[in-house]
């Protein structure tokens, strides 16, 4: 007899009308609120309010969050250093497609 492996997957759609309380954004990420809290402190992610219990984070807070947390796990660097890295990433993405809509890219 064969044994079947079943994986349970959920998901949560994020929008301007579902945005993501911090404590949905620290589990999304297998994080505690906590660190959440460091996120905007270091200016990862935005948050408006004056607790964490009124924070509210969209699409982009979620992927910038998952994209920190894969730079503290795979590489080792502190949240300070993780924001620095995602600003400058931004930046260039930035600066590339300005290149791009002027036709001066470099292929």
């Amino acid at each position: 007899m064969t044994m079947k492996k079943i994986v349970v997957t959920t998901a949560t759609v994020v929008g301007k009308s579902r945005p993501l309380s911090a404590d949905d954004l620290a589990r999304a990420c297998g994080e505690e609120v906590e660190w959440v809290v460091r996120l905007v402190e270091v200016g990862i992610v935005n948050a408006s309010g004056p607790r964490p219990a009124e924070w509210r984070f969209y699409s982009a807070d979620l992927q910038r969050a998952l994209d920190a947390r894969r730079l503290v796990r795979d590489y080792g660097a502190g949240l300070d250093a993780a924001a620095l890295i995602l600003d400058l990433s931004q930046e260039v993405r930035r600066l590339k497609a300005q290149l791009r809509a002027l036709g001066l890219e470099d292929k």
